[in-house]
């Protein structure tokens, strides 16, 4: 069924910026920097996975609020009509149980500390995707990093004001050895820097040389992977060299569903991409009103609870999980969520969703390659751990296990989690429409299907797509919701039954970019209201 014509141009809420147009290569980040990066690199003859490995390289430093050295990665890429995924997130150390923390006084799985921390995966999966993609040297790819962690970077405004956070946050456990070389790294004034300042990073710098030198070797099976080990092993943590050198990258098939004619691509567990293509599914058996009523809300809302509540319970580790992706994304099933949703707000059995940071950027070629790459440590900087003398901050992806070793997703050694990080991309047809994602931890799939009908049922452009308001749902029946939301609509949902709290604070509300090719060829990006976004294009 199809929702009910819209014209995009009497929607009420303007982008406050236009799309960018572009002939023969385009990058798009949250971080001027990045984006800078990546055209740089497809300037100096690079495809877009070689401007995308180097925008991933520099974003541990421009943007470390939201990603580090120690991140997961996630990757899709479009080349020559077929799209390929990379899993690039780690498991769990192998000496990692309940039991384990358990006997280390801990009654939950800790947020920040040397108990938080998976394998990091970003980092080969750099050099995977580019050993099988790339055009340029890699140490090439990764030469525009070292120069600016060598001779700095302007700190933009998001990050500066994120960054400012986390000195708050950290404060609170400097008096704990372990989180001390955070602040000699990232805060060695004891603040964090302004915006416009320029940070500078040796250590990155020197990680990113050898990083490039051995292609990815030294961090997992070298001395980076030493360093480590050992930091982990001074402070009670149980990641070891011998689980750094046991890891690798997977490549895997995106999963897809027809979206009222165009393909949604996510990828499959243990990330949470299928949230997505469950809600979609859902969703393209009802008729929408227009975009940002009471009742199209509602609808959305209604299905994203029911996929989110499905996938909190059985996503994990795919060879751990107790039903097939096939089950999740039938048609039988589909149909049996619908039914489900009714006039009011329902209270399905779920999960706690709650707010982190990534980075996402996504890239371009002359010759059709498309590229959609997501990168994060989870909370902001992760885990507060920082390897002296390396600027390696550590993810905190342990915290999405689950502490009942009855639940599919229960912490187990040598495992992988629920992974919050998605890459998305669009298909029509059998030729590629373009890369999209939006970063912010369990709002990450809330917003996929939020822009991707703001594109396919309202015929909104990249950049009123990303830019038009949001809600998000938080547990239960509560519901945050952007303040330029039409008051009028906003008390319609209440009398729905939802829970709905105004939020001035958008960072929550996920932060996105954009590539759409069209027929002729022509590159059309966009990127967030609500970050320092950039898009660069030539």
């Amino acid at each position: 069924m199809q929702a009910i014509p819209f014209d995009p141009l009497d929607y009420p809420h303007p982008s406050r910026r236009t799309v960018v147009y572009a002939r023969n290569g385009m990058t798009c980040a949250g971080n001027p920097t990045a984006a800078s990066v990546g055209l740089q690199v497809l300037l100096k003859g690079g495809n877009a996975v070689d401007a995308a490995v180097a925008m991933a390289a520099v974003m541990p430093l421009a943007e470390p609020t939201g990603n580090g050295l120690g991140s997961d990665a996630f990757v899709m890429v479009w080349k020559d009509g077929k799209l390929y995924g990379l899993n690039g997130s780690g498991p769990s150390p192998k000496a990692a149980s309940i039991e384990a923390l358990r006997a280390k006084g801990c009654e939950k799985i800790p947020a920040y500390g040397v108990l938080a921390s998976d394998v990091p995966g970003a980092v080969g999966a750099w050099a995977a995707v580019h050993e099988r993609f790339g055009q340029l040297q890699f140490a090439d790819v990764l030469a525009p990093a070292i120069e600016y962690a060598e001779n700095g970077f302007p700190v933009s405004p998001t990050v500066a004001d994120l960054w400012g956070r986390a000195v708050n946050l950290y404060s609170g456990m400097r008096s704990d050895a372990q989180f001390e070389p955070w602040f000699t790294h990232f805060a060695p004034q004891n603040r964090a820097p302004e915006s416009g300042e320029i940070f500078r990073s040796p250590d990155i710098a020197a990680t990113l040389r050898r990083i490039a030198e051995t292609k990815g070797e030294a961090f997992y099976r070298g001395e980076i992977a030493e360093k480590i080990a050992a930091f982990f092993a001074a402070h009670g943590g149980l990641l070891t060299a011998d689980d750094l050198a046991a890891w690798r990258p997977e490549w895997v098939e995106p999963l897809s569903v027809n979206y009222r004619g165009y393909d949604v691509w996510e990828m499959p567990p243990n990330g949470h991409g299928i949230t997505v293509l469950m809600a979609l599914k859902t969703l393209s058996g009802m008729q929408l009103g227009a975009p940002l009523t009471a009742e199209t809300m509602h609808q959305q809302i209604e299905a994203m609870k029911l996929a989110m509540s499905d996938t909190a319970e059985h996503v994990t580790e795919p060879s751990a999980m107790r039903v097939t992706t096939d089950e999740l994304l039938s048609d039988e099933y589909a149909a049996k969520r619908r039914a489900l949703i009714g006039e009011q707000a329902l209270l399905p059995k779920a999960g706690d969703p709650r707010g982190s940071s990534t980075v996402y950027f996504c890239t371009a070629d002359r010759d059709g390659m498309m590229v959609s790459f997501i990168q994060s440590n989870y909370r902001g900087f992760g885990s507060g751990i920082v390897i002296p003398g390396t600027g390696i901050s550590m993810n905190d992806r342990m915290e999405n296990f689950r502490f009942d070793p009855a639940h599919a997703n229960c912490l187990e050694g040598g495992k992988r989690p629920y992974h919050t990080i998605i890459p998305g991309f669009l298909s029509k047809e059998g030729k590629a429409v373009g890369p999209f994602g939006i970063m912010g931890g369990f709002m990450q799939p809330q917003a996929h299907v939020q822009v991707v009908e703001n594109l396919i049922d309202w015929h909104l452009n990249p950049q009123q797509a990303l830019d038009s308001p949001r809600w998000q749902w938080i547990g239960g029946k509560k519901i945050d919701i952007e303040a330029d939301v039409p008051p009028a609509e906003v008390l319609k949902l209440i009398r729905r039954g939802h829970e709905v709290t105004v939020k001035a604070d958008l960072t929550a509300m996920g932060r996105g970019q954009m590539i759409l090719r069209a027929p002729d060829g022509t590159l059309c990006g966009a990127t967030e209201k609500r970050s320092d976004g950039q898009i660069m294009s030539y």
